[in-house]
């Protein structure tokens, strides 16, 4: 007799990270690289994934391509990063990564330094993009230079008759890029020659800004102390629904990715209760 109780599906196996190959490498600005890495499985990441997340997995200095191949799927798992893509190309079966160059200071800088044709890392994603809402009356869009690459890919994502503003925080004049945004988006690019000192320009320049008419949506990512000061500003301040605000940070001076991400998700915690609240004292 057939069992009426329904059965779950079983969860998909998680897909194993792929092995991807260095294709070219090249210092897009001074302060940011570009490494673009081919593999067969690639034909698969639709060119619309461009600013979706993923993460790397990086060999160590001089270890061999069998060995980090095997290492991939057997374990331990290699030193691994949260980065963005910032092109994919399925029909060349090709992404593009962007890298802030700070020389030795972080891994993942260390290893885009010195990546030549034929290198290898290890992959997996990617996610979503960020900004979906393709419907809002406008966009602030608001980065530095760790966040640039999904910042432009947001923006080039955006309908032509898209309007708002765009504020990039980058680390010399020579770091400005072309981003291929809508006519209707404004970009302003603000100098912050010591990113190891927190700058307060990009708060300042959007509390200063004439508010806008209808319905905005938001995309912040960058340093974690910045982006907690404007979400709070666009949803405690400003009351913009919590759907129409991505707000992310992506590093935090003085901490390494672990530790940052451990005082991120208790900060967002303690915000969300601090938002909460004042919703509550606001209904």
């Amino acid at each position: 007799m057939p069992n009426d109780q329904s059965i779950p599906n079983p969860t998909p196996p998680r897909r194993p990270p792929r092995l991807l190959t260095v294709s070219a490498a090249r210092r897009l600005t001074p302060n940011m690289i570009r490494v673009t890495l081919t593999a067969p499985s690639l034909g698969d990441i639709p060119a619309d994934r461009a600013g979706g997340h993923c993460k790397i997995m990086l060999p160590e200095p001089g270890q061999g391509r069998d060995t980090f191949a095997r290492q991939l799927i057997d374990g331990p798992r290699p030193v691994t990063r949260t980065y963005t893509i910032r092109h994919a190309r399925p029909d060349a079966c090709e992404i593009d990564i962007d890298f802030v160059a700070h020389g030795d200071e972080g891994p993942a800088s260390a290893w885009a330094g010195r990546a030549q044709p034929g290198d290898v890392l290890g992959f997996a994603g990617p996610g979503a993009p960020k900004l979906t809402d393709l419907e809002a009356d406008f966009y602030l869009i608001a980065a530095d230079m760790s966040a640039l690459p999904v910042a432009a890919a947001s923006l080039e994502a955006l309908p032509c008759g898209a309007t708002g503003i765009a504020i990039f925080e980058i680390t010399s004049a020579e770091d400005r890029q072309e981003i291929a945004a809508p006519a209707g988006i404004s970009q302003h690019w603000i100098i912050h020659a010591d990113p190891h000192h927190r700058s307060l320009r990009q708060v300042e320049m959007i509390r200063a800004m004439p508010w806008p008419a209808g319905r905005m949506a938001t995309m912040v990512a960058g340093e974690t102390g910045v982006v907690r000061d404007l979400r709070l500003y666009l949803r405690g301040e400003r009351g913009l629904d919590r759907r129409d605000v991505y707000a992310s940070g992506y590093w935090r001076i003085g901490l390494a990715e672990d530790a940052h991400q451990k005082v991120k998700r208790e900060e967002a915690e303690a915000d969300e209760a601090r938002l909460a609240r004042i919703d509550g004292g606001s209904g």
